[in-house]
């Protein structure tokens, strides 16, 4: 019934036995979870996670936390992964200034890169954006043709006229953990103002367990808690919120729909 659009069960040793974690994830409902990866490493376990289950899907690329880092071959690592069966997108890519002494430059540049990946691969792209919300936009806009094949925000944290600057652009709006908190007043009004067809809600695990597990480890079954709260802000049923979100995953990310 659920889908965690955006996971990072490949982080080793972080969640136990992965057997058993499976077993919780599918106990809850989710039948399908896109494993991410944030650097060639990450990305080169998501694909082995991906390739051990049945409804695991996985997406290769390097954070912009990790551009500074990255080396050549790194992106040609990132590229070969990509032709695999079960890679749907190209992520997680995108700008993070939350930290002094980034290097903005670098991280646009690594951010068009693959944005051109994506496109020459025919695969939409994830995109971080933290305290980079206008440069995200601008860089969106300025490469409106590497939008062909889509591209989702994910973990959307912004205003209801971000995110709609972002629709304009025909990307998708992922919703995680935080809608789920008392304090995200304005995350909850934008979530209302999201068209069905652009929808997506995840995890972001081991991060941001939506309540009532705020701080405690989050694992991709509590992805039914964020879709729950949609429903909730919304006015909708659950079981329409749920079908609304696999139907755009699987229309954003194409190739869960060749197995």
């Amino acid at each position: 019934m659920y889908i965690d659009t955006h996971a990072h069960l490949n982080y080793e040793n972080k969640y136990g036995d992965e057997r058993a974690l499976m077993e919780n994830i599918r106990d809850a409902g989710v039948d399908e979870v896109i494993a991410v990866g944030w650097d060639l490493a990450s990305s080169r376990l998501a694909k082995a996670v991906a390739t051990r289950y049945e409804g695991v899907y996985f997406a290769a690329g390097i954070h912009p936390s990790d551009t500074a880092k990255a080396a050549e071959s790194d992106y040609d690592g990132v590229e070969a992964l990509l032709s695999d069966e079960k890679a749907v997108a190209v992520g997680e890519i995108g700008l993070d200034y939350h930290y002094d002494g980034t290097d903005e430059a670098a991280q646009k540049a690594a951010f068009v890169r693959q944005m051109e990946i994506a496109h020459a691969h025919g695969l939409p792209f994830v995109i971080h954006s933290r305290d980079a919300a206008e440069d995200t936009l601008s860089l969106l806009k300025q490469n409106r043709g590497k939008l062909l094949y889509g591209a989702v925000m994910h973990c959307f944290s912004g205003s209801a006229e971000t995110a709609k600057e972002l629709l304009k652009l025909g990307l998708y709006i992922s919703f995680a953990g935080p809608v789920t908190f008392k304090n995200a007043k304005k995350l909850a009004e934008t979530a209302k103002i999201v068209p069905s067809d652009r929808i997506l809600a995840e995890t972001d695990c081991p991060y941001l367990a939506p309540e009532p597990y705020r701080g405690t480890l989050n694992t991709p079954a509590n992805v039914a808690l964020v879709t729950k709260k949609l429903a909730e802000l919304r006015g909708e049923s659950v079981e329409k919120t749920a079908a609304d979100i696999k139907r755009n995953a699987h229309a954003l990310f194409y190739k869960m729909n060749r197995g």
